[in-house]
């Protein structure tokens, strides 16, 4: 299987992959690196099964 390159993907394009395709772990771990990298949000282990709620919230706090 042939993934998309996740490094040239714009953070909502890679969000919508990752919820369209929630068994391909690599892209989940590229958007995980990706959340963790911008400043002002920690993410934990614990915070992995919440992804989705999190997701949301940042996008929420966009508006």
């Amino acid at each position: 299987m042939n993934h998309p390159n996740f490094q040239t993907m714009n953070e909502p394009e890679l969000r919508a992959y990752v919820l369209a395709h929630r068994d391909d772990t690599d892209a989940f771990y590229a958007l995980a690196d990706r959340l963790k990298s911008k400043p002002g949000r920690k993410l934990f282990e614990g915070d992995f099964e919440k992804l989705p709620e999190i997701l949301a919230e940042i996008k929420q706090q966009k508006q």
